[in-house]
């Protein structure tokens, strides 16, 4: 069962800043939906 798991978050897409498309490097304790670069403008 733990292997499922494992692959279930292998297999999600990346985490794309809602703003300008760009590819977000995500933390663990990251929600955000933006980049930094979008943030703060």
């Amino acid at each position: 069962m733990l292997e499922n798991v494992v692959e279930f978050f292998k297999n999600l897409p990346e985490k794309v800043c809602v703003q300008c498309g760009d590819k977000i490097e995500e933390q663990s304790e990251c929600y955000s939906n933006t980049c930094d670069k979008c943030n703060s403008l």
